[in-house]
């Protein structure tokens, strides 16, 4: 007699327990993550815990998948990078979270190393808080390490997940990342996450920026609309360190994109800027934690949200400025366009402020598309579809215009416009 199928946390540890005999690294921080993620579960799965941080999005679609470990590929298909943009730059890919060496085109100016080899678990990330970080530490299985000297401009890198269709069966993988960039180094990084059919992606990545170094991560987010997107980011950033940041949300059922950012140099400077365009049932989650523990730092995050049918976005963000972060500069923006009456936008910002010279602000705004601007431009000849077309563009026109990369804002640009064009159709 079969065994039923275990689903939700057991079935992860169950997984794990599978697994741990060929697990790259050493036992240590997976026993204890799998101990934590124990205690923790699936937030909001079928256990019924309540998570403040977790308190707009529910896991529980998670909890009741049963998910499988992704098949072994063999042999070169080119054809699974047809679906990439066209961008004249090295990519290191990655199918079902497992490097291919055949569909990579390695870049020279940096080290690149693979987690499956060294198993480098960082210092930043904290299972012991996050389930799905626990999660991920318990099965991470491979995954990049990228490492800029010092003074080194290593330009553009595609950093690319691609998810195959594997009929009866949803798989789950669980990357784990590491960008470390010397003092004033400089990277340009497009992470792009697509893919095809029921999975879970649960990547976690660690970011080490030096002083007076720069890093521009752009992410694409273009999952397939019945996967689940989890991805947690931890920067720290030195001093004079930049690390400019930009999330471009379109894809999953079920998406949450976090961002742990900790300033430890004064006059250190950090973007979390994004934008999420949703349908259908679709939700997605941004959700950011700034910590200004040094003074002089400066952080931005605008995040705007453009959602139809009966999509839900969350928008939770949290600056925290310590005592010793006198003259910090931080704020907050979240707008949300709303093209249906049943899209709904929550959204929590937070400031935890123990510095007495400081500068830190948070808004909010939720609307619909301007009437009279549509009137405006329907008078003057223009298609209601163009003109809604026209005033939703113009809103995200901003937020995209913060990716200097040309080249990548162009795969951003139309990436905004294919969603349209579905949405249209």
């Amino acid at each position: 007699m079969t065994a039923p199928v275990q689903t939700g946390a057991a079935g992860f540890l169950a997984r794990f327990e599978g697994l741990r005999a060929r697990l790259p690294g050493g036992p240590g921080p997976r026993l204890a993550a799998a101990e934590a993620f124990r205690q923790a579960g699936l937030p909001g799965g079928t256990s019924g815990r309540r998570e403040e941080a977790w308190k707009y999005t529910s896991l529980r679609p998670v909890a009741e998948a049963a998910f499988h470990e992704p098949m072994s590929l063999v042999g070169d298909d080119s054809t699974l990078l047809e679906c990439l943009p066209r961008v004249d730059a090295p990519r290191i890919v990655f199918i079902d979270g497992r490097f291919r060496s055949e569909l990579s085109m390695l870049p020279h100016a940096l080290r690149f190393t693979r987690f499956a080899d060294d198993a480098a678990f960082g210092t930043l990330a904290r299972p012991d808080s996050e389930p799905m970080v626990a999660l991920n530490t318990m099965l991470a299985e491979d995954g990049a390490l990228l490492s800029v000297a010092d003074g080194v401009d290593a330009g553009l890198l595609l950093l690319v997940s691609l998810a195959m269709d594997t009929p009866g069966a949803s798989v789950a993988f669980h990357p784990r990342h590491a960008i470390r960039l010397g003092v004033g180094a400089k990277l340009t990084v497009l992470e792009m996450s697509l893919g095809s059919g029921a999975y879970l992606h649960n990547p976690v990545t660690e970011v080490h920026v030096g002083e007076d170094a720069t890093l521009a991560h752009v992410r694409l987010q273009n999952e397939s609309q019945t996967a689940f997107h989890l991805s947690t980011v931890y920067v720290e950033i030195a001093g004079r360190g930049t690390y400019d940041s930009f999330a471009l949300n379109l894809g999953a059922r079920v998406a949450r994109t976090e961002v742990h950012a900790r300033l430890i140099g004064a006059k250190g400077t950090t973007h979390l800027n994004g934008a999420q365009l949703l349908g259908g049932a679709q939700h997605a989650d941004f959700t950011t934690v700034v910590k200004h523990d040094a003074p002089s730092c400066v952080s931005r995050q605008t995040v705007k949200n453009v959602l139809a049918g009966r999509s839900q976005g969350v928008f939770q963000g949290r600056i925290e400025v310590a005592r010793a972060a006198q003259k910090t500069d931080g704020y907050q923006m979240n707008q949300a366009l709303l093209l249906s009456p049943d899209a709904e936008i929550d959204t929590k910002p937070e400031l935890e402020i123990f510095a007495d010279d400081v500068k830190c602000s948070h808004g909010a705004t939720v609307g619909e598309l301007d009437a009279d601007q549509l009137f405006y431009l329907r008078s003057r000849g223009i298609p209601d579809a163009e003109a809604r077309s026209m005033l939703v563009h113009a809103f995200l026109a901003e937020s995209l215009e913060a990716v200097t990369h040309e080249g990548v804002r162009e795969v951003l640009e139309q990436a905004v416009e294919n969603w349209w064009k579905r949405q249209a159709a």
